[in-house]
């Protein structure tokens, strides 16, 4: 910037001169009418009226103009900028009008053209058999408990009063993580969500577990290495089997109709004893063993009656490994597989069906069963 001078004519400055200045506005004009986007006029407006355009590097100049001569100066570059704002301004409305009209032709939407149906989302019907038969027991007041599907073997087995040496802790059934030793299962039931509640709350106990489970078997008509249980867990003062058949009776007239029956047989669980497995009264052909033709009943195998899952009460080994007396505290548990449960209630003729992930299965539930 040259410094204060009284002896110099502005003229003979030559970002002052007169014509260069209207060649800068010019030059800016033929820019601005050129611009062809709002992008375009971004890039001349910082050419032609940033810090460094020949109109702004002008202006810098009148400082050093003596007093005489800055008022004469000062008039004729800010006239010029000022003819390069209004031709931006002008440019710029042009622009956004042309983009606005763009922009509705680009995006009309026809709103006389037939719809585009999307057919209805599905959710998987293990999904939905897992919280009809959770919301049962919510019903009856009972909570629903998680926990994690790695789980160490104490919880898996010892707690549950599975010895070293029983059948169902040895390789073929059990998924172990590497190395064997590590104490680290794929949890092969449900239980130990009972374990852990029972370890982390105070009786009274009532709480229902489903979940995922894994097995080392083959994947066929009926069996999956993955598959789902529910199992039930109450924990409280004077229950007896008598609680257990109520529960059981409650729970299968929910599921299956109000006039279901259901009847014991004596069994033998680790976790549990005394033990017994439930079942009821067919569906299908409601206990008669055969169909309205005479034939077998598929349902049930023409006995008229389909196992519903094992129960018990709790061992009081299982209750002394969970820190709670046995003397003082009872209670009983059942569970079931879920697989199963939606093959009885929906006639599902095999696994394949429920794990190959064909939208088509599912979509005949819809979103709820």
């Amino acid at each position: 910037m040259s410094g204060p001078n009284t002896n110099y004519d502005p003229v003979e400055v030559s970002a002052l001169d007169p014509a260069n200045v209207d060649a800068a506005v010019q030059e800016a004009l033929t820019a601005i009418a050129g611009a062809g986007s709002l992008d375009d006029l971004k890039a001349v407006r910082i050419a032609h009226q940033g810090e460094k355009s020949p109109l702004a590097l002008a202006n810098r100049e009148i400082g050093a103009l003596p007093p005489s001569a800055k008022a004469e100066a000062g008039k004729r570059v800010g006239q010029a900028r000022g003819r390069v704002g209004q031709a931006i301004a002008a440019r710029q409305a042009e622009l956004e009008a042309e983009r606005d009209e763009r922009i509705l032709v680009e995006e009309r939407v026809d709103v006389t053209l037939p719809a585009v149906r999307r057919a209805a989302g599905a959710r998987h019907p293990i999904e939905l058999v897992s919280q009809r038969l959770a919301d049962a027991f919510v019903g009856m007041g009972w909570e629903v408990a998680e926990g994690p599907e790695l789980e160490s073997e104490w919880l898996n087995f010892d707690a549950l009063n599975l010895g070293p040496d029983h059948p169902a802790r040895q390789m073929q059934d059990t998924f172990f993580l590497d190395p064997v030793d590590s104490g680290l299962v794929l949890r092969t039931q449900t239980s130990p969500v009972q374990i852990r509640t029972m370890l982390e709350k105070e009786p009274p106990i009532y709480v229902v577990a489903p979940g995922k489970v894994f097995r080392t078997d083959d994947l066929d008509a009926t069996h999956t290495p993955v598959f789902h249980q529910i199992e039930c867990l109450a924990i409280d003062k004077g229950l007896t089997m008598a609680h257990l058949r109520g529960a059981l009776d409650a729970f299968v007239r929910i599921m299956f109709g109000e006039e279901t029956r259901t009847r014991v047989r004596a069994s033998y669980f680790p976790f549990t004893e005394p033990s017994m497995e439930t079942d009821f009264v067919c569906f299908a052909c409601h206990g008669t063993g055969h169909d309205e033709s005479g034939a077998q009943c598929r349902s049930c195998g023409g006995s008229g009656w389909i196992e519903l899952g094992g129960s018990g009460m709790v061992n009081r080994k299982v209750l002394r490994a969970c820190g709670i007396d046995p003397d003082v505290y009872s209670g009983f548990a059942f569970g079931l597989g879920i697989e199963r449960a939606l093959m009885l209630r929906h006639g599902v003729q095999g696994m394949h069906e429920m794990v190959e992930g064909d939208i088509r299965f599912s979509q005949q539930f819809g979103m709820e069963v």
